[in-house]
């Protein structure tokens, strides 16, 4: 490592690899965090050649969970995550437990005494923020109702994994002043482990009385402050700051965990109509920092370990993503969840990760745990993070996904047909602030269509609205021919992403070759790649706000201006 300079070694270095391996990856048809992991292990200290600071990769990894959960709670209001409690409190809470037991029974066959066996569990049964998250973001799904039960048991199962951290020291204190007074428990000893529990849990309720009652009106009005002076550096750094410093707050005031702290405070943010600005601005960070979350775990893998000790690192595994899969698909059918949700559960937290990290150094440091299980967690859960998108694979190719159907309208509601009724049929993709306006204007011009949509608020208003409705997400073969793309003429893609965009478009050209493709840009990098993919109209809002400016000037401007064809 170049002296004095290890921070900008690390940085270049690192997301150098991850952006080279990433790219491997991703040509291979795997996910781009095998390559950041495996980015990693390059840069880690058991293979030769640059060694990164493992601790300096480990922080800049934790702002990335940080800003993680920060954009999620974002979009993810608080009556979301009560919505959910029915089934994200008691599921969260039965898989711990069963996990927990697994890594107990494993602790026995390995010969390690109770309290390893208990804190080896506890650490398999936690699921990666970062992973999940990513994972559900990737099929545009946090939103719906699978999505925050997936994400409100995640949240549950942080709230416990922060009890746990302030429980062990306290644990290994009363474990030692037993060992020291003869093996002999008191009544005494019993009350500390009560008195713990009930401060712990006190901390966590204050720090939300404390969001709830002056976060909510501090944070929006920091915010519109900022907004009026008009600067949009000051803006992005104030929702930094508000991101980061709740985060911290929460921790060193509350003991809560960096990444609840920042959940909340995005919660609260959420709430006011600078969210999505707030969400844009954080976007870029977000993704650099979650890179170096899988770049620094790669680090601490030793790729020995497959060779030299396989069948506890197998059990390990095992336990992760068959036995905490299991567990959460019985916990699904129990409370009578459809297939989808409950696969989309399973695959979602067969995996561990930075909690685990955090839980098995602790366990060591206090003697609770032995080393040697510390060994198989960081593998399982490098091995887990690898093997996640096989478990969304088997999910997306074996579960049979529910197709609706048009939806049919009463007799008397639909407007008769006239003779003046255009023959042509379009497809809307996202029906938002302008796929909602598209539609106004095709029934104006009696053009039957019909949306793709995915987000479940405005799915329902399209149900009560009887327009036909598809639910799913447009890049996916199956959704556009379920709103058989392949008679329709034109289809009109409006959602915001860009790369998402290019993905339908050219599924459309693809299955109806004839199709009039029209879709929207934000820059012009965005308007080439739509076009590449097939579109055949594309709108920019800088464009359309310029022209209508213009005519919106009046004849003078239209004289003062030469048209072009």
């Amino acid at each position: 490592m170049p002296h004095g300079t290890p921070l900008i070694s690390l940085l270049t270095i690192g997301l150098g690899l991850a952006f080279v391996f990433g790219m491997i990856a991703t040509r291979l048809k795997l996910s781009p965090l095998v390559g950041y992991l495996i980015a990693g292990v390059i840069i880690g200290p058991f293979t030769p050649g640059f060694v990164g600071d493992a601790q300096l990769a480990t922080e800049l990894a934790e702002i990335g969970v940080i800003l993680l959960m920060f954009g999620v709670g974002l979009h993810f209001s608080l009556d979301d995550l009560l919505s959910v409690r029915a089934i994200a409190i008691p599921g969260a809470l039965a898989q711990i437990l069963a996990a927990t037991l697994l890594g107990v029974g494993m602790g026995y066959l390995m010969g390690w005494p109770l309290e390893g066996g208990i804190v080896f569990g506890l650490a398999l049964s936690v699921a990666s923020t970062v992973v999940l998250l990513r994972a559900l973001q990737e099929r545009h799904v946090v939103q719906t109702e699978r999505g925050r039960i997936a994400v409100g048991w995640l949240i549950v199962e942080d709230i416990a994994m922060v009890l746990a951290l302030v429980l062990l020291p306290t644990w290994a204190d009363l474990r030692n002043q037993v060992a020291t007074s003869g093996g002999a428990f008191t009544w005494d000893q019993a009350g500390q482990i009560g008195l713990a529990i009930l401060m712990t849990l006190g901390k966590v309720g204050a720090f939300m009385v404390v969001m709830l009652i002056f976060g909510k009106r501090l944070i929006p009005w920091i915010l519109h402050r900022v907004v009026h002076l008009g600067s949009r550096e000051l803006f992005r750094l104030s929702v930094l700051a508000i991101a980061l410093g709740v985060a911290l707050g929460a921790s060193e005031l509350f003991g809560v965990s960096f990444a609840l702290g920042a959940f909340f405070a995005g919660m609260i943010m959420g709430e006011s109509e600078l969210s999505h600005q707030a969400a844009n601005e954080t976007l870029p960070l977000r993704d650099a920092f979650a890179v170096l979350f899988f770049v620094s775990v790669g680090m601490l893998f030793d790729p020995m370990t497959l060779l030299q000790n396989p069948w506890p690192l197998l059990g390990a595994l095992g336990i992760v993503v068959v036995g905490k899969s299991l567990a959460a698909i019985a916990i699904m059918k129990a409370f009578k969840q459809p297939a989808d949700s409950t696969m989309l559960i399973a695959a979602s937290l067969a995996q561990i990760g930075e909690f685990s990290f955090i839980l098995a150094t602790l366990g060591v440091g206090l003697g609770l745990m032995p080393a040697a299980a510390q060994d198989l967690i960081l593998g399982a859960a490098i091995l887990s993070i690898v093997l996640n998108p096989l478990a969304f694979l088997v999910l997306e190719r074996f579960v049979p996904k529910p197709k609706p159907q048009p939806i049919p309208v009463e007799p008397g509601l639909a407007p008769a047909p006239t003779a003046e009724a255009v023959t042509q049929r379009a497809i809307v993709v996202g029906f938002g602030r302008v796929g909602s306006r598209i539609g106004r204007q095709l029934d104006q011009k009696k053009i039957k269509y019909t949306v793709v949509e995915e987000r479940e608020e405005i799915i329902e208003r399209l149900l009560e609205e009887n327009i036909t409705t598809i639910i799913g997400n447009a890049a996916s073969i199956d959704t556009l021919r379920s709103a058989n793309v392949e008679r329709a003429d034109l289809i009109y893609i409006t959602v915001p992403d860009g790369f998402e965009a290019g993905r339908v478009a050219e599924i459309a050209r693809q299955l109806n070759p004839g199709i009039r493709i029209l879709a929207r840009s934000h820059s012009d990098a965005e308007a080439e790649h739509l076009a590449v993919r097939g579109a055949d109209v594309i709108i920019s809002g800088e464009e359309e706000i310029a022209q209508a400016m213009i005519e919106a000037t009046g004849p003078r401007a239209a004289s003062a201006t030469p048209k072009t064809a």
